[in-house]
Order: structure tokens, then sequence, then C-alpha cells
């Protein structure tokens, strides 16, 4: 698959085949890719915390909340949800290029799970009191982002934008998710 084939498959992927479990093994695979992606001044600040299919991954997932823009779908349904979680912790004094680095790292993580055929949920929307407490996560650290991962069992697609400029994604009746994106014309800005 070429680059940007893989980056259009590397679509949120909000349902995974629970009865497929990802092992260890293939979260500290996706955690080895981060690793070698950039670093802001390769300061290399960020830590990850790694939930397999267990107790500790049902209690994650029920810390957490998916789809907002989907009003009718509460979240993955028993037998949809990840068989994993990966949090990225960055410094609680985090400096602008932290935020920086999570951006890379999520992104480095999702484009690897796509490339080998899983999903990827980046999740913002989770209960920032308990998930903490739940990981044991260090009083110098604070959880940036948790992502979402198993085998993806929903297909994603990129959509045309809208003509009312919409960017909120939907289900069709088949269930397939559709993620408008903008054509590249409207994206540059200037060429010189």
């Amino acid at each position: 698959m070429d680059f940007k084939a893989l980056a259009k498959a590397a679509r949120t992927c909000r349902r995974f085949f629970e009865d497929q479990p990802l092992a260890m093994g293939d979260l500290e695979w996706l955690v080895d890719c981060a690793r070698l992606a950039p670093s802001g001044k390769n300061g290399q600040e960020l830590r990850f915390t790694l939930v397999g299919n267990g107790e500790t991954c049902q209690k994650l997932f029920a810390l957490t909340r998916w789809a907002g823009a989907l009003k009718d779908w509460g979240g993955p349904h028993p037998g949809e949800r990840p068989t994993a979680f990966i949090a990225i912790l960055m410094p609680q004094t985090g400096k602008e290029l932290n935020c920086y680095d999570v951006g890379i790292a999520a992104q480095t993580i999702q484009l690897a799970a796509t490339s080998r055929g899983w999903g990827c949920c980046m999740i913002q929307s989770f209960d920032h009191q308990a998930v903490p407490a739940l990981l044991g996560v260090p009083q110098d650290m604070k959880v940036a982002l948790v992502l979402g991962l198993g085998v993806a069992k929903e297909k994603r697609v990129v959509a045309p934008m809208p003509e009312n400029g919409a960017t909120t994604y939907w289900r069709d009746a088949e269930g397939v998710h559709h993620v408008p994106k903008r054509s590249l014309e409207d994206l540059i800005a200037v060429r010189f």
C-alpha cells in the first residue's frame, strides 16, 4: 500500500472485532513505531501506558466517550469494543512542543495500526480524574490522549465535502462511516 492510500485508510475506527484481541506484543510494536517518530528538540518526554484485553481494558472503556457527532449512538456495543488501549502521557508541566509530540505519536500509532488492518480511535473525551487513577499515572505526568485499538470491524471512507460545508461524519444505512474532507484546492492558501 502506498503512503497516500495508507493515510486515506487511517480513519478513526469505533467498532472492533472484540473476539480478536490484540496481544501485548502488538501494543509494544505500535509504541516502538511511535518511539522512532520525530520529537521536539528530540526531548522524547512522552510515556505510554499499555492496556491489554482484560479487566483494566473494560474499566478504561467505561471511562471514555465515543463519537459525539453520532447523537443516536452511545458508543461501541458489546462485541464491538476495543480490545486494547494505549494512553499517551506527557509531563504535567508540558511545553507546547509536548503537545505536538502527542499528535505525532498518536498519528504514527494510527498509521501503524492501519498498516496491519487494525483500527484506532484517538480519544480526548475521557474522565480526566478517574483514568489517571485507574492507570497509576505518576504525579508528574498527565494523560494527553487515550487510543482505543483492535481489529477494525467497520468500514470507514473519505467522502467529498457537502455543499453546505458541514464537516460532521455520518453512517449510512449499511453502517459505513463517512468522513467528509475538503478538496486539495480548498486547502491550498497560495502558490508561489
